[in-house]
């Protein structure tokens, strides 16, 4: 029995590379997927497997080891089905834009928190900033103070014009990093900056939408030095999946530091008297963006 890991999933084949960086294609035990589980994708990038290689030099893989952190997300809107986007990730990068197709802090906010409730440091990475006006470098400004205010680390970076690549590069240095974002967030072209051997397909934004198209249609690993870069297809939503409304203001770290303040232990901070995170939003030490996006997630918790 061979182990290794898994860098690239498409369909029913899983590509898994041993240490010694060889890479066989291999399937999944048919047994596998009947374990009552509620994942589209038993087997995701970034999980270690235990697999067995065969006479025709595929593998058949039989065991997948425990992970210590993954990103979930629903399948699609109305499934009750999660899908795996990655596993075992050191730091999550939501890549992001204020050009086109501009990235709500809604979508942000979601991804951040889903991070935050698997135990995934997280960063945000604003790409083409080549593109900015004033207007926006004012917009790009007030949002980085929103984020760094709660203590997520932004970037500022042009995969086409190469700046702020060298420290983003250096971030990333030994870890696991999981981009996601939008179609058309320029994920492929700023994986091609941080390592232009890759040579990845990108995409243009559509005209009439005014959105990106999907270049990456499969999730894949990218071994760069001691890192491991994993690039993923855009998501156009990000269904969240397995929270209560009760812990879901543990999952903002600006929030998760006033709630021993609130009267009620049980506070939801939407209408409750004596509430420590609405003061906080009122003294202007919570961003009202960032609670009113808390509100938002919220309400839809409570409609599933």
């Amino acid at each position: 029995m061979k182990e290794g890991l898994v860098i690239r999933t498409t369909g029913s084949w899983y590509r898994v590379m041993e240490a010694s960086g060889d890479v066989t294609d291999c399937r999944l035990r048919g047994n596998y997927r009947l374990r009552g589980n509620k994942q589209t994708n038993p087997v995701a990038v970034g999980d270690r497997v235990d697999y067995e290689l065969l006479e025709d030099g595929t593998g058949i893989i039989h065991d997948v080891h425990d992970r210590h952190n993954y990103i979930v997300r629903r399948a699609t809107k109305l499934s009750k089905q999660t899908h795996v986007i990655a596993a075992n990730i050191d730091l999550l990068c939501v890549v992001a834009t204020l050009g086109m197709p501009r990235t709500s802090t809604g979508f942000i906010d979601r991804l951040l928190v889903t991070a935050e409730a698997y135990h995934i440091p997280a960063c945000l990475v604003f790409n083409k900033v080549d593109l900015y006006n004033d207007e926006l470098w004012e917009i790009h400004h007030s949002i980085k103070a929103i984020y760094t205010q709660a203590g997520y680390p932004v970037f500022e970076v042009s995969a086409l014009e190469g700046s702020g690549i060298d420290i983003l590069r250096q971030t990333i240095s030994g870890r696991t990093v999981l981009f996601c974002g939008h179609s058309g967030v320029g994920k492929s072209a700023l994986l091609n900056a941080i390592s232009p051997d890759l040579n990845l397909k990108v995409g243009q934004v559509s005209d009439w939408s005014l959105k990106g198209r999907h270049t990456t249609t499969f999730a894949e690993i990218f071994p760069l030095g001691d890192a491991f870069l994993i690039d993923t297809p855009g998501i156009k939503e990000f269904g969240m999946v397995d929270f209560n409304a009760q812990e879901l203001s543990h999952f903002f770290p600006e929030m998760r530091a006033v709630l021993h303040e609130c009267y009620f232990a049980n506070c939801t901070h939407r209408h409750e008297p004596r509430c420590a995170v609405k003061q906080a939003v009122e003294e202007g030490h919570i961003s009202a963006d960032r609670y009113q996006n808390y509100l938002n997630i919220l309400d839809g918790i409570d409609t599933e």
